[in-house]
């Protein structure tokens, strides 16, 4: 069920010039406001790999799993067979590349883990680590950045390239802006003046005051001369901001987790998979049950795929309460996964070129207001920069100012209504309708440079406002306080925002007004676009191959008729992880209930079509 992927490089020389696969933005948004996303997730694609090195059974060990992990040859497969496994400690791959830890179907393999593994301190259940512990507070190298500082530059220059190897993955990073730039702004210090954060920095996987970063794979060294893959992504990389680079000794490549249901409800083991210092790893076809802190947490790491999955409750339904959460890494796809009952599904804690697209969210479960609205997709930390949202289906996104600035995201042809169905009511697990936060779209102060395109965005009766009022569709540039901390409100959130062809349900309609594009601006203008004709796809040459036949494409905007989620015009069809909860895995409409049985295979059958029109779905 990989999508198929090709690799397309072509220079993109005018805001005009024909779209390649991946800037199929092209002519819409400006060349400084978007990146080819086609880069993100695995390169190539999740590998098939059908060698078997060594089938286990139920009641084999965690350490004879790590046994066979460490023999396993590359490109082979460690298999577990269908059956209930009751592990006493973690999974780890310790530097093992190449190898795809496989079950026989969520619904068939269980992992019942009862404590973790240590993971490099990034306690997991099931660890997908490099051998040396190179992490933002000790790199095993680095070095300055000495030369190459241009978007799309492939070949820049290091003072010392020690121990770094050819295929390995490069972090490259630069110091934090120590004012307000009026423009694009990287900052995460909240003794700044006037603050730009409320706490500082969350352990977001960047060196001290490094937030800026990108990971690159090395193609060639000749000398210090370092060519990479993809070329750089920002436009803002300076010799007067000392740029670094670090890198793992010994970075782990190609190693995979798929099929298998990892339950840690008895474990003290903050996370189900934490992937470590890795570029082209994934997570496929699992089912994650009450984790710590996160279902997947991404630490340092370059092109992952996580897909085709659900992730049911955390243990803390408070803080750090995550589905999936990239810390310190780049192109990393999210791609159609079912979140349940976890407060925040999609926590980008520093993520840079990322992707997370047609995932559905439900019940964001969060005991820490009643009848609060959590967001389905939160940008949370200084570093999160040039990410596509695109496809989705949940509650809220939702950009705050917890742990620094942000910029230069993308929303396309997401639906979000601003509600979810149920909220908790004071008692665990017991739930009323909500009350609280009800808005679709929160930029808070230093998000800038937004854009805002093809999204379908409210729940019919329920928004009353356009921007910034009662219930408002948009709630822009507000700032927040925290303690002795307050971070003031800022205009240029407004006025380096883009929005373009989204449908709401205050106004009625679509929006096309150039009024609503940032054509004047003197960094990171964006002309008004000479079309209202809008892509599939950000990221995709077409209907990928593992969307369903029959099933709408594109599932929502401004140009979708005929939809079968009511309320919001006919623009906004359901999508297929969203079908495969409520059809398949009859999962409840509100989201409240236990653990469902889930197998990616069936679930996602290319048979599957959208439901007759006058079934409509309930927005949630």
């Amino acid at each position: 069920m990989s999508r198929v992927r090709v690799s397309v490089f072509i220079a993109l020389l005018t805001l005009l010039s024909p779209a390649s696969y991946g800037q199929n933005w092209a002519g819409i948004l400006a060349p400084t406001r978007a990146i080819d996303w086609s880069n993100a997730g695995v390169r190539g694609g999740i590998p098939n790999n059908t060698t078997i090195c060594t089938t286990l059974n139920p009641g084999a060990t965690a350490p004879q799993i790590n046994s066979a992990i460490a023999a396993c040859g590359s490109g082979k497969v460690v298999m577990l067979n269908a059956g209930t496994y009751n592990l006493s400690a973690g999974i780890v791959f310790n530097g093992k590349s190449g190898v795809t830890l496989r079950g026989a179907g969520a619904d068939k393999t269980f992992l019942v883990f009862t404590n973790d593994g240590g993971c490099h301190g990034y306690a997991a259940a099931i660890c997908v680590d490099s051998s040396d512990t190179n992490w933002p507070g000790g790199p095993s190298n680095s070095a300055n950045w000495t030369a190459g500082y241009s978007k799309a530059t492939t070949t820049i220059t290091l003072s010392s390239v020690s121990n770094l190897k050819v295929g390995s993955p490069l972090m490259l990073d630069q110091v934090d802006d120590a004012s307000d730039t009026g423009t694009k702004f990287v900052c995460q210090n909240p003794s700044t003046n006037p603050p730009c954060s409320l706490e500082g920095n969350n352990n977001n996987g960047a060196r001290n005051n490094r937030d800026q970063e990108q990971i690159v794979q090395v193609t060639s060294i000749s000398g210090n001369n370092v060519t990479i893959t993809p070329g750089l992504y920002a436009t803002n990389w300076s010799s007067g901001k000392s740029p670094g680079a670090w890198w793992a000794n010994s970075p782990i490549s190609s190693s995979g987790v798929e099929s298998l249901s990892i339950d840690n409800t008895n474990s003290n083991g903050a996370r189900g998979v934490e992937i470590f210092n890795c570029i082209d790893c994934w997570v496929s076809g699992v089912r994650g049950i009450r984790s710590a802190r996160s279902h997947v947490e991404i630490m340092a790491s370059a092109r992952i795929t996580v897909r085709d999955s659900y992730f049911y409750l955390t243990q803390n339904a408070v803080s750090q309460s995550y589905g999936v959460s990239p810390y310190g890494s780049t192109d990393v796809l999210v791609e159609n996964v079912i979140f349940q009952y976890i407060a925040t599904p999609l926590q980008i804690n520093g993520c840079t070129g990322c992707v997370l697209s047609y995932n559905f969210a439900i019940n964001n479960y969060y005991e820490g207001a009643v009848g609060y609205v959590m967001p389905a997709f939160m940008v949370h930390t200084a570093g999160d920069d040039l990410i596509l949202l695109e496809g989705n289906v949940g509650s809220q996104t939702y950009a705050d100012v917890f742990h620094g600035t942000h910029n230069l995201m993308t929303y396309f042809r997401n639906y979000f209504s601003g509600n979810q169905p149920a909220c908790y009511n004071g008692q665990q697990f017991h739930f009323s309708p909500c009350n609280s936060h009800q808005i679709p779209i929160i930029l808070q102060s230093y998000n800038r440079g937004f854009n805002l395109l093809g999204n379908v965005l409210g729940q019919a009766g329920l928004e009353q406002s356009y921007e910034n009022g009662t219930k408002p569709i948009y709630d822009l540039g507000g700032g927040n306080t925290e303690g002795n901390v307050t971070v003031n409100g800022d205009p240029l959130v407004v006025t380096t925002l883009m929005r373009w062809g989204n449908y709401d349900t205050v106004t009625g309609g679509v929006r096309f007004l150039g009024s609503e594009v940032p054509s004047g601006l003197s960094n990171y203008a964006n002309p008004v676009p000479p079309s209202q004709t809008l892509p599939d796809s950000f990221y995709l040459s077409g209907k990928p191959a593992w969307w369903p036949a029959g099933k709408a494409w594109p599932p929502i905007g401004p140009d979708v008729t005929g939809g079968n989620i009511a309320g919001v015009g006919g623009h906004a069809y359901t999508i297929p992880a969203q079908d495969c909860y409520l059809n398949v895995m009859a999962g409840p409409a509100d989201g409240t209930g236990n653990v469902l049985s889930f197998n990616a295979d069936t679930c996602y059958s290319t048979t599957q079509i959208d439901p007759p029109s006058g079934l409509q779905a309930t927005p949630h």
